[in-house]
């Protein structure tokens, strides 16, 4: 799949893209009864979201007859389980209380981690309905707040037997990945599946096709860390992660208030009230005062020199910071850059510039969360943007902290109204009363630069020494021999089991036969 991907030119998935709508929309929107079959919303979204063709063009290789098939099935589910609606309270509430499937924590390349706690699904014909619209729920959730990310599913396998598989759900889980949300997997790690499951899991393999089967990890607690750092693995598969699944709240939101240059923040309260008083100064103009724009301006030279003095702390404020070079434009602000914050481990690659731009007439409360508070620090964090104008928003890294790619920043927005106040107090107010859905959500993710230095020592790297390379090639050789041994002693106990199986089977039906032979001829006599 890669390689139909590299060999595609940009000029060529554009032509490609286009030829997939046309002909979508030619023999299945126009020659069929769409409106039964689609929902008009992921109609509208197919032909305006170039990267959303362009995913399932990817894992179709380009072949624009597979590719509308895909787009034809993945549609039609999306309005078979109305995924467009899908929201908390149309979800039976038990099904999240006992946390069988949730968001959380990130692997090492920085993607979302999709766990499914084997051990408490139940086989259920009753309920299977609501498992599948479950599971929608997540993948639609995350592909709105994290769009184009991909997830590493965890299929946590521990203390759970035969009762525990359903063959359908698996399949549907599945599909989810194959067909409904394109290019969404990462990895699907398989975590301590028992023996007697590797039946169940060669017809699973079936399913999934060679792309997917090469993204099949199958681990224990021994070498799960090859894919996901201990901080974000529970103790009993050998991490240091203390969380412990509990509803409500949803579990994914994990993002905080950053640390500002006051320091750490205490209370929501508190940091409304600190964050708006400092910065206001900075990032607020004074229209907001309606006395001081009704009076007539004075020329004075010693405020000349404090705004002077102003903008040269606003220079220094800014100055290493990296500046974006791409825009999301959302419909109360346009935000830059578009998916990803980028540090590096020198000290001119440690701070970030977040360029808000209010596209609204009103004025525009703000605030920016991210999921690592103690390494960050984010001015102005919390304040507002007069109308036409823009923020510049500095992230950068402190006490010797490094950015990882699990770190995120949630920028929130939200639209006041013209009577409402910028002051501490107002903002701190507004916040409280706002409403949810008024609330405007933007994430970044951050992308971690890697160093000149690396780049070298990784391009001009010399081969370890051939005693080192002898004693690893004995190592894995060994461990590969003891690992066929013991597939062997499995398959011949399996082998044997089955031997004695059909045995048995056989004594029961010559035993059966001749009960009945016995009872014929006493009947007869």
């Amino acid at each position: 799949m890669a390689e139909a991907g590299q060999a595609e030119s940009e000029q060529d998935i554009e032509i490609k893209i286009q030829e997939t709508r046309q002909r979508f929309k030619s023999e299945y929107v126009e020659a069929q009864e769409s409106q039964e079959k689609y929902d008009s919303r992921d109609v509208e979204k197919l032909f305006r979201d170039d990267a959303l063709v362009e995913g399932y063009l990817t894992w179709r290789h380009f072949i624009v007859e597979d590719t509308l098939k895909m787009i034809d099935e993945s549609l039609q589910w999306r309005r078979e389980f109305s995924v467009n609606d899908l929201t908390e309270s149309s979800i039976p509430r038990w099904m999240f209380e006992i946390g069988a499937v949730y968001l959380h924590g990130y692997d090492k390349e920085g993607n979302k981690l999709f766990w499914f706690k084997v051990k408490l699904h139940i086989k259920d014909p009753k309920t299977v309905l609501d498992k599948k619209r479950y599971v929608a729920f997540w993948l639609e959730r995350y592909a709105k707040r994290e769009p184009g990310m991909p997830l590493t599913v965890v299929f946590d396998m521990s203390e759970s037997g035969l009762s525990n598989i359903d063959m359908d759900f698996v399949k549907y889980i599945i599909s989810c990945f194959k067909v409904y949300y394109p290019k969404f997997l990462s990895k699907m790690i398989m975590y301590e599946m028992p023996w007697i499951m590797n039946a169940a899991w060669k017809i699973v393999k079936t399913w999934l096709g060679p792309d997917a089967i090469s993204k099949l990890k199958f681990v224990s607690k021994s070498d799960i860390q090859t894919f996901v750092g201990p901080e974000h693995l529970p103790p009993y598969m050998g991490g240091t992660d203390q969380f412990k699944y509990s509803y409500p709240p949803l579990p994914d939101d994990d993002f905080q208030s950053p640390i500002c240059e006051n320091g750490p923040i205490i209370s929501e309260d508190e940091s409304d009230l600190k964050d708006a008083e400092s910065e206001s100064k900075e990032t607020l103009e004074s229209s907001f005062n309606a006395d001081q724009s009704i009076k007539p301006k004075k020329v004075n030279f010693i405020e000349d020199g404090q705004r002077s003095e102003e903008l040269d702390r606003e220079s220094v404020r800014l100055k290493g910071a990296r500046k974006p070079t791409t825009t999301f434009k959302a419909t109360l602000m346009h935000i830059s850059p578009a998916e990803e914050l980028s540090f590096g481990a020198s000290e001119s690659e440690k701070k970030c510039l977040i360029v808000l731009n209010n596209v609204t007439k009103n004025h525009v409360a703000f605030k920016v969360r991210t999921t690592a508070p103690e390494k960050y620090r984010v001015k102005p964090s919390n304040s507002s943007c007069e109308p036409g104008a823009s923020v510049d928003i500095v992230v950068s890294l402190h006490g010797g902290f490094q950015a990882s790619p699990q770190d995120r920043f949630l920028v929130m927005a939200a639209e006041m109204e013209s009577s409402s106040g910028a002051a501490a107090t107002d903002l701190a107010q507004f916040w409280k009363e706002v409403s949810k859905p008024k609330i405007m959500e933007h994430r970044l993710r951050c992308h971690v630069l890697e160093s000149p230095k690396s780049i070298l020592s990784n391009s001009f790297e010399f081969p370890s020494s051939p005693t080192t390379n002898v004693n690893e090639h004995q190592d894995l050789q060994s461990t590969l021999m003891r690992l066929l041994a013991t597939n062997a002693a499995l398959e011949q106990k399996l082998d044997w089991c089955l031997w004695t199986q059909k045995v048995l089977l056989l004594l029961l039906l010559f035993l059966l036969a001749l009960s009945f032979t016995t009872a014929y001829t006493l009947w007869t006599s």
